[in-house]
């Protein structure tokens, strides 16, 4: 069984900071554009620099996300970006977009390229694609479960991230378009305005409410603390936890939670949780646990219906309340600065309580409190820590006041008529380095008491001395000054070399990609279920009738039977690896570079995605046309019912009875249809894009009709 690397997230530099010291193997971040969670602080170029170099120091591996999908007046900064991480020793990019991906590793071929959960890779032949196009490392999508997981590394031996804790995404990443749907925001642009944590209502054919908790939408967060024994046995890679939003406590907790616990089933083959780490971490943020479909939970268990916020743990319930005051038992302790939730939705930070009308400021089981608050909250409401300063006072103090020291083993000899030879090892690198002869003493003999003295001085270093021999002649004579200098001279060479310890070597290369040729077309095509005789449309795409084109779902579990010659309109990168083959828009093209690989890889036409507005459209085939001297083949949806989102969970399963609409807060309808085990939900209104003549004088090809409601 293997060492598997902990992967913490980093929002900001203090997380990274917390993330070193809790013991990560490594970390991801993003830097200020290009990255899939724009609302993190993440980092100027600057701080990326200091970050590796910490984090190397230590032996932690960096791998920046450059995970957004890239529009073409995007792509010189995009690759100036990629330039910069490269000559500044980061150790692998996280990257989504098909274009960009094959750009980067034909430019930087010794760049390491990591596939993001973004690509929405969830099967074998997902993976093959991946390596096709030069990944080392993919992460799976959230929804492969643990035993598909197994396979695709043993078949393709390619490293495998998965999603060990954190927050889930109800939608297949990378397939969810409801953000996008609402306003200019978008998930697969690092801007996704998190609808799923919003309330809705879920009826029936019939109008009927189904839903009791507001929130069918919100999923719990991933917990496998429990079952690591199953991950570490299947021989993944990599555990990433979720989290660059979340708050330095929460990385250093999470994350000393995981790396203890996995070390210790290495060392023992069985599974000790840290409950008072548990007990911290559930305190600082939780929406409730699930082990999530990597790990076959139930349907009825990946849903937190009844709240989308932070769950705490529960400290009392309202024993009594006004308009201005309540009245609570308390079943844990409380202190001055904490934050607590009273009921469903009243939140506060706690500045002064009462017991018996005197102030006080710490309280515990068994104790009666009254706090001040501005509006009437129901009795028996549940009170809920969810944040606690003791936790956040003892993080903070490990993070700045405790930072880990690096061993090392020092040995200093000063013989007669030898240069004296100072030799440092961090059991890793071994530095040596030789001064003077000494000469001999008239007065002041050197002693090993002031040797010890002045090597042990390191504490304003990264190290710590944890071994150190001294060999010394009698009646020698050094100044001082040059074991301190000779002292000071080494550990910095040891500080560089371990900061370049994973150094690879700069290249770049000129980007070339050799692409077929295609005659211009004007022409229309058609997306239905239904039989039609109309002779508007050159091609007809269909999901369930079989003299049409055959359009393939979004989520495949294999292509195994869909080995033929027959034409197929795939959803995904899986798909790339049959024959005769369009690629629908979900393949979440944006730029002429994923065209151009594309149709490297023998995509017969293209479907551009749905995110792109005109002007971009434009430039893409302006771009692809400069750079190829070829014609691209083009497909664009013009008249359609969007897919929001595409979910492994099943209503019906959970209502035990068929569902109807998804219903937001403004009363806007969104059609559920389930198929092929899935869910998909639909917009709420028509896409249609008018004077469609327009995209024929740009240069497209084909332009698409979809009859959603078949």
């Amino acid at each position: 069984m293997k060492k598997v690397e902990i992967l913490a997230p980093c929002g900001n530099i203090e997380s990274a900071y917390a993330a070193i010291q809790a013991s990560a193997d490594a970390i991801y971040l993003g830097g200020k554009m290009f990255g899939a969670r724009s609302f993190a602080n993440n980092f100027s170029n600057e701080d990326i620099i200091k970050v590796i170099n910490y984090a190397h120091l230590y032996g932690v591996k960096v791998y920046v996300t450059c995970n957004i999908l890239i529009y073409e007046n995007e792509v010189l900064k995009f690759l100036e970006f990629i330039e910069f991480l490269h000559k500044n020793n980061v150790d692998a990019v996280i990257m989504q977009d098909l274009g960009m991906i094959d750009l980067v590793h034909k430019t930087f071929p010794n760049l390491e390229i990591h596939g993001s959960t973004q690509m929405h890779i969830h099967n074998l032949e997902g993976a093959k694609i991946a390596k096709k196009l030069g990944l080392k490392r993919i992460v799976i999508a959230r929804e492969t479960p643990i035993e598909v997981i197994q396979d695709i590394k043993e078949k393709t031996g390619l490293e495998i991230e998965i999603f060990v804790h954190g927050a889930l995404c109800v939608s297949y990443s990378g397939m969810c378009l409801f953000a996008r749907s609402i306003g200019p925001r978008s998930g697969n642009r690092g801007t996704c305005t998190g609808c799923c944590r919003l309330p809705y209502d879920i009826l029936n054919n019939k109008g009927k409410k189904l839903n009791h908790g507001k929130f069918p939408l919100s999923m719990k967060d991933l917990n496998t603390l429990e079952y690591l024994d199953k991950l570490l046995d299947s021989g993944v890679d990599s555990f990433k936890i979720e989290g660059r939003m979340k708050s330095p406590s929460y990385v250093y907790t999470v994350t000393k939670l995981y790396k203890e616990t996995s070390d210790y089933y290495l060392k023992t083959n069985k599974i000790k949780i840290n409950q008072e780490d548990l007990l911290d971490l559930k305190t600082i943020f939780n929406r409730e646990y699930t082990k999530g479909y990597l790990l076959n939970e139930d349907n009825n268990q990946v849903i937190n219906m009844s709240s989308s916020n932070n769950q705490g743990i529960l400290i009392g319930q309202v024993i009594n309340s006004t308009t201005k005051e309540v009245t609570i038992k308390l079943t844990a302790n409380l202190k001055i600065h904490d934050g607590i939730r009273l009921g469903s939705d009243y939140g506060l930070t706690v500045n002064e309580f009462y017991q018996n009308k005197k102030q006080i400021y710490e309280a515990s089981n068994g104790d009666i409190i009254t706090l001040k608050v501005n509006k009437k909250i129901p009795l028996h409401s549940q009170v809920l820590k969810t944040f606690s300063i003791d936790i956040e006072n003892k993080v903070q103090e490990i993070i700045t006041k405790q930072a880990k020291k690096i061993p090392i083993f020092i040995e200093i000899k000063i013989l007669k008529n030898k240069p004296i030879t100072l030799t440092v090892t961090d059991y890793q690198e071994t530095i040596t380095m030789t001064s003077i002869i000494p000469s001999l003493a008239l007065n002041n003999k050197l002693t090993k008491e002031v040797i010890k003295e002045k090597i042990s001085k390191v504490q304003n270093t990264s190290f710590k001395i944890a071994k150190l021999e001294i060999t010394l002649d009698n009646d020698l004579f050094v100044p001082i000054s040059l074991i301190n200098n000779l002292k000071r001279d080494i550990l910095n060479q040891l500080t560089k070399k371990r900061i370049n310890r994973f150094k690879k070597e700069f290249q770049k290369e000129i980007y070339f990609r050799e692409v077929p040729d295609f005659k211009k077309q004007q022409a229309y095509t058609l997306l239905t279920n239904q039989e039609t005789n109309s002779s508007k449309y050159k091609f007809i795409y269909s999901e369930t009738l079989t003299n049409y084109i055959k359009k393939l779902p979004k989520v495949m579990p294999s292509y195994q039977d869909y080995l033929d010659n027959r034409e197929y309109l795939v959803g995904e990168i899986g798909g790339l690896t049959l024959k005769n083959i369009i690629t629908d828009y979900s393949l979440n093209v944006t730029n002429s570079y994923t065209v151009a690989i594309l149709h490297s890889l023998g995509v017969k036409r293209v479907t551009l995605s749905l995110e792109l507005l005109d002007k971009q459209i434009e430039n893409l085939i302006k771009s692809y046309l400069k750079r190829y001297q070829k014609r691209p083949n083009l497909e664009l949806i013009i008249k359609t019912r969007m897919e929001v989102m595409v979910l492994k969970f099943q209503y019906s399963k959970y209502f035990h009875e068929p569902v109807a609409y998804l219903v937001d807060r403004f009363q806007n309808k969104y059609k559920i249809i389930e198929k092929n085990n899935l869910t998909y939900i639909y917009d709420y209104k028509k896409l249609e894009l008018f004077n469609p003549e327009k995209y024929f004088q740009m240069g497209i090809n084909y332009l698409r009709e979809e009859d959603y409601e078949s």
